[in-house]
């Protein structure tokens, strides 16, 4: 009776072994964690994705924009995620900054790294009606005091924020006087920039687009090393200033720590497809976004160079989290 009944259990254990090893991810809806307000470049990328996973995966996901502390809420929301694939974020550029600059303790390593799809460089903006025409004349108001210029572009401590004052440090200005604003997003400090409430934005191109379009701000140069062919009349910085620029914003997908590989390999595969289809390089080349693909250990490997870049640079302007 015995013998029977143990067989009756490894019986039952087999069944529900297959059961699992049957089971194809995903079978419900997945969550999509934007740590940006809606309207932004994340958002608008993330959503993108967000709409051609589903098409890969033949489940709904549901679009879910948590915002505050500079992106700290959202990517500490996707780090502490149950990880089983049904939660995933966008993550940016802010991840390779939050330790350095010491406002988290956060870094790529905590995460399930899927896939990079996206870096571009920030640029300068000023309003239609300032008095700076280009960037030599901004570069010599810096020069004589950054701390009269009134800056903003998302939070402190943030991609825009330290190009802002690695730029201030490369003129040879003090960086510790430059005067931040800091807010919850590129847009919202564009906004500002166009009611004349601030001096000048740093933005990705992208973002700023539909108010230059506007006629109600104007770009005075890229943050760049490189010309940008879709904008044959903003200068890149090195023609501009003569300065080497090296620092440029990132977005990826990603999960909490731990994520089973073979969810990851469906995710990673599917990003692969999405990234380098015609439909993705449309979308992207039409909002002036660039696309790179770096999936798996490469996002990996790509991420610890990033973040060694941005600790030399966030250091040697002696940013620290406020």
């Amino acid at each position: 009776m015995k013998v029977v009944k143990n067989l009756a259990l490894a019986f039952a254990a087999t069944l529900m072994v297959s059961g699992t090893a049957m089971a194809q991810y995903p079978e419900r809806p997945i969550e999509l964690i934007i740590p940006w307000s809606a309207g932004g470049g994340t958002d608008a990328t993330g959503r993108i994705i967000a709409t051609m996973l589903e098409e890969k995966l033949g489940q709904p996901i549901t679009i879910n924009n948590r915002t505050g502390g500079g992106g700290i809420v959202g990517h500490e929301a996707i780090k502490e995620a149950n990880p089983d694939g049904y939660t995933l974020g966008i993550v940016t550029t802010e991840l390779s900054m939050f330790k350095p600059v010491g406002s988290a303790e956060m870094t790529y390593e905590d995460y399930t790294l899927i896939g990079l799809y996206n870096a571009d460089p920030s640029a300068i903006f000023v309003s239609a009606d300032s008095k700076f025409q280009s960037m030599q004349e901004l570069a010599e108001a810096i020069k004589a005091d950054p701390a009269a210029l009134k800056a903003s572009g998302a939070s402190f401590g943030g991609l825009n924020h330290l190009s802002w004052v690695s730029l201030v440090h490369l003129l040879g200005a003090p960086a510790d006087k430059a005067f931040w604003v800091p807010t919850d997003g590129a847009v919202p400090s564009l906004q500002l920039l166009a009611s004349g409430a601030i001096d000048v934005a740093v933005s990705q191109f992208p973002e700023a687009q539909s108010l230059v379009d506007a006629g109600e701000i104007r770009p005075l140069g890229y943050l760049g090393n490189e010309a940008n062919p879709k904008q044959p009349d903003v200068p890149p910085i090195t023609d501009a200033l003569g300065l080497e620029f090296a620092i440029a914003g990132w977005r990826g997908l990603g999960g909490p720590k731990g994520m089973p590989d073979d969810v990851v390999a469906t995710l990673t595969e599917a990003l692969d497809e999405i990234v380098n289809s015609a439909e993705f390089a449309e979308f992207m080349d039409s909002r002036n976004y660039g696309v790179v693909w770096e999936g798996g250990s490469d996002f990996e490997e790509y991420l610890r160079k990033r973040g060694e870049a941005f600790d030399a640079a966030i250091s040697s302007a002696g940013i620290t989290a406020q």
